[in-house]
C-alpha cells in the first residue's frame, strides 16, 4: 500500500507463469487435486495440526510434558526445506545440491556455517546418494514439499530444541519418526477433516472462485475429474459448501482416497465403486462413469478406461511430486501440469518492493560511481565499486529477511534457483498461487515462457547495458581471453 501504483504492476500476484508453451485451446480435459488446490485453506489450519500432534507425542509416544510449551510459529519454516534425519538439521538447498549458509537449523538455533560445512565433509554440497530421491524421500534426507509440511517442520523443531535444551539423549531417526507419524495421526483419525467440516468458512477459502472456475470450462465444452487423497465424506462436504449440492455433474470422473503418488506409479490397485452413503461396491469396474464415486485404482487404468492421454490434458495440483510431478504424467503419457503455490502471492509482493527499493539504491549508487569516475583515478573508482558491492551485499541479506527471517524465499538462494523451483520448473508446465487466476485467461489463450538469457548469451552485465560504464573489473579480467 506504501508504494507507487506503478511499482504494484512490476509483476502481477494473480497471473499466471509459464515454464513450458502450452496452449489452453488444445486442452480438452482438466484434471484437479483437491486439498489446496480447489479447496484452498487459511493458514488458522496450521495451529490445530501442530496442536494435535503435540498432544499425540505427549499422551501416546510419552513424550516430555515440557514440549507442551511450544506453541506453532507460522513464521519459522518455509515449504521445500529439506531435513537431514542423522544430524537433526533443517535447511534451504539450492537447485545444485549446495546448503545455503546461513540457513541450516538445528531445533530452533541456527548452526554456524563452519559447523554445517565441517558436518558434510569440508563443503556445503550434498551428495546425490544422500539427496531426495523422485518423491522427496532419500535414504537419510527428506523434503518437505506440501503446505500441510508446514506445522510438521514446526513441530520437529521444536521437538528437537527441547530435547537438546534439557540435554535429553534421542535417537534422530526414532524422534522423526515420531513426529511424523503424529502428523500422520491428526489425518488419519480424522481429526483435520472434523475441524474443517465444523467451521467452512473459517477454514475454506476461495470456495465462489472455485465454482467460477468449474462452471466455466464446463460451458466451454471441457471435460472435468477430481482425482484426492481425502475421503469421499470430506470432498462432498466440502463440495456443496464451494459450488452447491449438484457439484458431482460438473466432474466426468471423481477419484476419493487415490493414495497418491503410489496411484501414478503402482499399476496393482484396482478401482472400487462407491454407493451414495459412501460404501464400498464389489462389481468389476468396466468403465468409469460420470456422477459417480470411485476409490483408489490407479493412472494405468484411469487411462486405459477414459482415454485421456497426451498434451489435450492438464491436470492441477499443489504438491509436486504427488500431483504435477508424476513423472509418468508428463514423461510417458505426456499430461501438461500446473501447480498451485498459494505462497506465490506473497512472494511477488515481496519481489515488487524489493524491486523498488533496489532500483533506488542501484540508482544513486550508479550515479555516485559516475561522478566519482569522472574526477578520479581508475583504481579509486574500484575502491568505490568494492564499497558499492559490500553495500549490495548487505542489501542481498536484508531481502532474503523480507520473505522469511531464517530460510528466506522458497523460490531462490542468494544467486542460485532453490531445490524447489527446480522441481517445480522440472515438474509443472504452469504455477500460479490459485485456481482462480484461469479466471484472468481466456480458454484458448497460449502461455509462452520468458526467454531467459544464458550465461553465454549475456556477456555484459546490465548495469553496463544500461549505463554505457565499460570500465569494470570483470571486462578488464575477461579481455585476455581470445
Amino acid at each position: 500500500d506504501l508504494l507507487p501504483p506503478e511499482v504494484c504492476s512490476l509483476l502481477n500476484p494473480a497471473a499466471i507463469y509459464a515454464n513450458n508453451e502450452i496452449s489452453l485451446h488444445d486442452v480438452e480435459v482438466y484434471g484437479f487435486d483437491y486439498d489446496y488446490t480447489l479447496a484452498q485453506y487459511a493458514d488458522s489450519l496450521h495451529p490445530e495440526i501442530f496442536n494435535a500432534a503435540r498432544d499425540i507425542l505427549i499422551e501416546h509416544y510419552k513424550y516430555p510434558e515440557g514440549i507442551r510449551k511450544y506453541d506453532y510459529n507460522p513464521s519459522f519454516a518455509i515449504r521445500g526445506l529439506h531435513y537431514d534425519i542423522q544430524k537433526s538439521l533443517l535447511m534451504k538447498i539450492d537447485a545444485f545440491h549446495y546448503v545455503q549458509l546461513g540457513t541450516a537449523y538445528r531445533g530452533l538455533q541456527p548452526v554456524p556455517d563452519e559447523e554445517v560445512i565441517d558436518l558434510y565433509g569440508g563443503t556445503q554440497h550434498i551428495p546425490l546418494y544422500q539427496m531426495s530421491d523422485f518423491y522427496g524421500k532419500g535414504p537419510s534426507i527428506k523434503q518437505f514439499m506440501d503446505i500441510f509440511s508446514l506445522p510438521e517442520m514446526a513441530l520437529l523443531s521444536c521437538v528437537v530444541d527441547h530435547f537438546l535444551g534439557h540435554g535429553l539423549e534421542f535417537d534422530q531417526a526414532h524422534l522423526y519418526k515420531d513426529v511424523t507419524d503424529a502428523i500422520r495421526d491428526v489425518h488419519v483419525k480424522g481429526l483435520m477433516y472434523q475441524w474443517i467440516e465444523r467451521d467452512m468458512e473459517k477454514y475454506i477459502l476461495r470456495g465462489d472462485e472455485t465454482f467460477a472456475v468449474l462452471s466455466r470450462l464446463v460451458d466451454h465444452g471441457k471435460q472435468l475429474f477430481l482425482i484426492t487423497n481425502s475421503p469421499f465424506s470430506f470432498v462432498d462436504k466440502g463440495m456443496r459448501h464451494m459450488v452447491g449440492p449438484d457439484w458431482r455433474q460438473l466432474f466426468d470422473v471423481v477419484i476419493v482416497q487415490a493414495d497418491k503418488p503410489s496411484f501414478f506409479t503402482d499399476p496393482r490397485k484396482p478401482f472400487r465403486k462407491l454407493d451414495e452413503k459412501g460404501s464400498l461396491q464389489w462389481d468389476r469396474i468396466a468403465s468409469l462413469e460420470k456422477g459417480k464415486i470411485y476409490r483408489q485404482g490407479n493412472l494405468f487404468d484411469f487411462l486405459r478406461l477414459t482415454e485421456w492421454r497426451g498434451p489435450r490434458v492438464l491436470y492441477f495440483g499443489d504438491h509436486l511430486y504427488s500431483d504435477p510431478g508424476g513423472e509418468d504424467l508428463m514423461l510417458r503419457h505426456g499430461w501438461r501440469t500446473g501447480a498451485i503455490i498459494p505462497e506465490l502471492e506473497r512472494e511477488i509482493r515481496i519481489i515488487n518492493t524489493e524491486q523498488y527499493m533496489h532500483s533506488l539504491t542501484w540508482q544513486q549508487a550508479l550515479t555516485g560511481l559516475l561522478e566519482r569516475m569522472q574526477t578520479y583515478q581508475d583504481a579509486e573508482s574500484r575502491q568505490v565499486l568494492a564499497s558499492w558491492v559490500k553495500e549490495r551485499q548487505e542489501l542481498r541479506c536484508l531481502t532474503k529477511a523480507l520473505f522469511n527471517a531464517q530460510f528466506g524465499s522458497i523460490f531462490r538462494t542468494f544467486h542460485n534457483p532453490t531445490y524447489f523451483s527446480r522441481r517445480l520448473v522440472r515438474f509443472s508446465d504452469l504455477y500460479m498461487a490459485s485456481l482462480s487466476c484461469l479466471l484472468n485467461y481466456r480458454v484458448d489463450f497460449t502461455f509462452y515462457p520468458r526467454r531467459t538469457p544464458l550465461q553465454h548469451e549475456a556477456p555484459l552485465w546490465m548495469d553496463q547495458l544500461c549505463t554505457g560504464c565499460m570500465k569494470t573489473p570483470f571486462l578488464s579480467d575477461m579481455a585476455h581471453i581470445r
